[in-house]
């Protein structure tokens, strides 16, 4: 298991990360290439407005299709240029610029370029996000997203931007916005959530959140619940999920000062009538929930909190305290409910750990076991034949016929 990563398409554009339609993209080869270096003197500052529009435009659709994004990779200064261009106060066509820079930075092979032609590109990307007159911080928030995506990159963002912000912590002014309802009024911010969930890879941001001084993680508890945004409720649960990586702190996680496991379960119950003596084992904020509660809908953030109470069943006191509070109830049910292949194995495991014998001696942290690496290949083999069979029942789902309803009996 591994920190989870998120990403994230341009707001308002396609579900694949392309861009809005604009103009046509530019045919491939050393004449397009000329084309797009065309393109830069009217991104620069001081270019005459109507034309910098036209030609943000025409770098926007460019960024919409795998070959224009190859072209734009190439050239340094017009990478720069939109950069700039896409934190440039009003009138400039800032918006366009940033939603370019979001599809960019959907593709990792454009990390590197991109940090390259501008190495402040994060500083400037989050100045915008966190600026609560900014229009388009979403946006801005969007492409730090995908720039965060993998390893290396998210450790260049890291870097640049604890450097930018010297005198307050930016993952302080990151949490206070993400957890600020009208922090924006122009924005709602989803994306800081994304943002945050990849940041959480590095270990000097888990270090922060799970301060116990300073109450980050009580902050975003509420979150995992938030009914207007999948993108903020996704990123929150990422967080979450990597903090539980920490075995360190999984006791201050599961006790009373932060209580997280109701948090995590909530979203996983259903409306179920428990016997009384269920009822008692569970923690109160699940109990007796009404006949209309609805678990979460979308299946990846449903398995990410099955991912993140596997983790904090890590260790044996961990596991105590995760069985006393009636998980496995919840489960059980959501196992009978859940259609999704890939969260149903993800509980399947979970029930198997909470109701299976304890590990032997010295075994009793499941993160530190030293596994062979032979075991390794076959528990790898082991997890690719499940996958295989999980996609397999996905689209067996998919292609089974709708059961026909009956027609009425004729009077």
């Amino acid at each position: 298991m591994e920190e989870e990563m998120a990403g994230t398409s341009a707001p308002g554009g396609a579900e694949d990360g392309s861009a809005p339609t604009g103009s046509p993209i530019l045919e491939a080869g050393a004449e397009a290439e000329a084309e797009a270096a065309e393109l830069l003197p009217f991104l620069t500052p001081g270019a005459r407005a109507d034309l910098q529009a036209e030609a943000a435009r025409h770098v926007l659709a460019l960024t919409g299709s795998g070959p224009g994004r190859a072209l734009l990779a190439g050239q340094a200064a017009l990478l720069r240029a939109l950069a700039e261009l896409a934190a440039a106060p009003i009138p400039a066509p800032a918006c366009d610029a940033a939603r370019a820079l979001v599809n960019l930075a959907a593709d990792r092979g454009l990390h590197e370029p991109l940090l390259a032609a501008d190495p402040g590109l994060p500083a400037r990307l989050l100045g915008r996000a966190l600026d609560p007159q900014w229009p388009w911080a979403d946006e801005a928030a969007a492409a730090l997203a995908n720039l965060s995506r993998e390893p290396a990159s998210c450790a260049a963002v890291m870097a640049v931007l604890a450097a930018a912000e010297p005198r307050e912590s930016v993952l302080e002014r990151l949490v206070r916005a993400l957890c600020t309802p009208g922090y924006n009024a122009c924005a709602p911010l989803h994306y800081l959530g994304p943002l945050l969930s990849n940041l959480s890879q590095r270990p000097a941001t888990r270090a922060f959140l799970l301060d116990p001084d300073r109450c980050v993680v009580q902050r975003l508890l509420p979150l995992t619940q938030y009914p207007d945004s999948s993108v903020r409720r996704g990123g929150v649960v990422g967080t979450l999920r990597n903090c539980c990586f920490e075995h360190r702190h999984h006791e201050w996680l599961l006790g009373s000062e932060v209580d997280i496991l109701p948090f995590l379960l909530l979203p996983l119950a259903g409306p179920e009538d428990f016997s009384e003596e269920e009822m008692e084992r569970l923690p109160v904020d699940l109990q007796y929930l009404p006949p209309d509660k609805e678990r979460e809908p979308d299946a990846d953030i449903r398995k990410m909190l099955i991912e993140a109470i596997m983790l904090l069943t890590a260790t044996a006191p961990g596991r105590r305290q995760v069985r006393d509070q009636g998980a496995y109830l919840v489960l059980r049910e959501l196992h009978s409910w859940e259609a999704e292949p890939t969260v149903r194995v993800a509980c399947e495991k979970l029930i198997q750990v909470l109701i299976g014998d304890e590990p032997e001696h010295g075994m009793e942290n499941l993160l530190e076991v030293q596994v062979p690496e032979d075991v390794e290949r076959q528990l790898q083999q082991l997890d690719c034949q499940e996958q295989e069979q999980c996609e397999q029942e996905r689209q067996a789902q998919q292609l089974a016929p709708e059961p026909q309803r009956e027609e009425p009996a004729a009077p």
